[in-house]
Order: C-alpha cells, then sequence, then structure tokens
C-alpha cells in the first residue's frame, strides 16, 4: 500500500512538473515570510521576487514576441520620431510588505474616480521614484530638477518634482499598489491616483482607465528588478517612456494620453524588439541580460517621458548591485523594430 501511494505521489509530481514546463514556467521556490517592510535592493526582495509569479504565464506582460511579425511603418516610426539616443532611467524602487501589513487611507486628490479604493498597505520606508541617486553617469539634462542627491527618503517623501510613483508589493496576496504623484504630509499619505493589480490575473484596467502610469499598465511588472538579471535574460516585456505618443492605445493598455494623430508616433502599449541581429556579445552581464529580455519579450510603451538628450528610456530600479548598464547606451533607434501587438484573443487590438 505504502509503495503504491508513493508511485501516486510521484506520478502527480511528475505531471506537475510536465504541465510546468509545458506552459514554459520555471519551478519557483517556496514564497519566503517576512516580518517588516523590505526594500528592492535587498537580496531578500530578490528572494521575493524569484518565487513570485508575476501575472501568469500567458500575461502580455510575460509574451515571448520573438516571433511577432514587423510593424509596416516600423521603420517610419523608429526613423522619424526615435532620432535620438535609447537610455535608462533608474527610478522605480518598491517596498514589499508582511501579510499583517496595516492598511492606511490614501488621499487620492487628482483621479478618484479612475483609482481602486482603498485603505492600502503603504509603510513609512515606501520609496519614492528615483530615489536613492546612485549613477554618476545618468544621462539626464534635467535630472537635477527630478531628484535630490544627498537627502534623505523621508525629505524626498515629502517635496520634489517628476511623476513620484510608488509601489508597494504584497506578494501574499499576490497584490502590487502602484501610486501617482505621491506625497507623504504630516496627515498622511497622498496621491493622484492609486491602482492596484492582482498578479494572479490577467484582468486588465477598466477601458479607458489610467493607472500610475498613463497607459493603465502595472509599472511594477514591466521595471526590470535586479533578480531579473541573475539568470541571463529579463524574463518580461521592459516599462519604456517616449516623448511623444499617439492619442491611441492598443493592448494590453487601456488609456491615451496625448492630443497627436501623427500614425507614425507610437500609442500606448506599443511593443518595440531588440532585432535579434544586433550584437551585444561585449555587453556587461546586466546589460546583456536587459538586451536579452529586449529581444524575447520586447519593450512596451507605458508613458509620455524624456528629456532633450533622450526620447525615450526603460525603467530599472535604482539598485547599486547593478553594473555596466552603461552599455545600453550603445544601442540606437535603428536596432530596434516595432511589431504587431497580440491581442487578448490573439489579434492585434486598436482602440
Amino acid at each position: 500500500m505504502q509503495n503504491i501511494k508513493k508511485q501516486l505521489l510521484l506520478l502527480l509530481s511528475f505531471s506537475a512538473l510536465s504541465l510546468t514546463a509545458l506552459l514554459g514556467q520555471s519551478p519557483r521556490a517556496q514564497l519566503p515570510v517576512i516580518h517588516k517592510p523590505i526594500l528592492f535592493n535587498t537580496p531578500e526582495a530578490d528572494k521575493i521576487t524569484e518565487a513570485l509569479q508575476i501575472f501568469p504565464a500567458n500575461s502580455a506582460y510575460n509574451e515571448d514576441i520573438s516571433g511577432r511579425p514587423i510593424a509596416q511603418n516600423s521603420q517610419a516610426m523608429l526613423s522619424q520620431k526615435f532620432n535620438k539616443s535609447f537610455g535608462y532611467n533608474l527610478d522605480m524602487g518598491y517596498v514589499i510588505v508582511p501579510a499583517n501589513q496595516k492598511k492606511v487611507p490614501v488621499d487620492v486628490y487628482l483621479y478618484p474616480d479612475e483609482s481602486d479604493p482603498g485603505p492600502y498597505p503603504i509603510p513609512d520606508n515606501t520609496p519614492i521614484e528615483e530615489w536613492p541617486v546612485i549613477d554618476k553617469n545618468f544621462r539626464r539634462d534635467d535630472f537635477p530638477l527630478r531628484a535630490y542627491p544627498g537627502q534623505s527618503l523621508y525629505e524626498i517623501q515629502r517635496k520634489g518634482k517628476g511623476d513620484r510613483h510608488a509601489l508597494v508589493l504584497d506578494p501574499y496576496a499576490k497584490k502590487v499598489y502602484e501610486f501617482y504623484n505621491t506625497y507623504r504630509t504630516d496627515t498622511g499619505w497622498r496621491a493622484g491616483q492609486v491602482s492596484i493589480f492582482d498578479l494572479s490575473s490577467n484582468k486588465m484596467r477598466p477601458e479607458r482607465w489610467t493607472s500610475a502610469d498613463a497607459a493603465g499598465l502595472s509599472v511594477f511588472a514591466a521595471t526590470v528588478r535586479y533578480s531579473d538579471v541573475k539568470n541571463g535574460i529579463v524574463p518580461h516585456v521592459i516599462r519604456v517612456t517616449v516623448k511623444r505618443t499617439r492619442n491611441q492605445y492598443v493592448y494590453p493598455a487601456t488609456h491615451a494620453a496625448s492630443k497627436l494623430t501623427d500614425v507614425n508616433l507610437p500609442r500606448m502599449g506599443e511593443r518595440f524588439r531588440l532585432k535579434e541581429s544586433v550584437d551585444i556579445s561585449k555587453f556587461s552581464h546586466d546589460a546583456k541580460a536587459i538586451a536579452m529580455g529586449m529581444k524575447k519579450y520586447g519593450l512596451i510603451v507605458a508613458d509620455n517621458g524624456g528629456s532633450s538628450a533622450l526620447d525615450w528610456l526603460i525603467s530599472i530600479t535604482p539598485d547599486s548591485r547593478f553594473k555596466g548598464l552603461e552599455d545600453l547606451y550603445k544601442l540606437s533607434p535603428s536596432d530596434f523594430e516595432v511589431i504587431v501587438p497580440t491581442g487578448p484573443d490573439g489579434y492585434g487590438r486598436n482602440q
């Protein structure tokens, strides 16, 4: 009888592993337990994000787009509209909260009608976008206006400029809370908009609703985290902001943020792919992992942004453990292509 039980358990284990392989997923470690909020730039955060399935394997965020057809206006879009250097933002830190994190009210003052109701598990050490400053080679001519080197998190939570995103991950509830234009005050937290994403679901934002990102997408899911480069390829789509967008959106985006109608401007949700032929063999390990991710999972237009020096910027956590990211500056618009996106039914969707 014991032998039969063992055989059944082995069979069930084998079936589960086979199903995992069939779905293209890697087996994940058990989610470690934490008892206090921890920041993104720690080994503890790495273990949690590695163990957590961030959206289902068949999500648009995890879609292998390496075989998708090229859009007819790909060359026109890239040659005319992205005529400056490719770059990156070290901007989107996050905090991970324990299962018993206290939830508090947040004053939502810009888009309350397009926000998910609270209260929210936002702890005192929640990082604000672009904290901390770690990269002396950061190529942003307006950077000194956006961040404040030398200031404490406490100070930056209370003053500053820019979009001021804040990201809170509850891995035990499988939810991420994303805040736009976030401030901490003497009476509590304020935010321009709040979106809650269920990481176990492919459910999108309501049609024509924004999120903390103009496109209605998850900032956290599409930002490059340090744990993403461990295995040599970022395993998800990467968030990119561009200086000018078209007044349209395409799946999985749900919202546009422009009055421009030029067909050679990207829509919110537009997907770019680094060409397979681009030689990245001499890139640093971390830059190569990001470039490999851009070849397999691509970039997704998530918001308007840029500077006079750079037309497009990908989002990377401001983690001092990253090395050699400056190799990404070697890429140019001609190294990319625009692809025909996939809709929920397998076809491109254009709103």
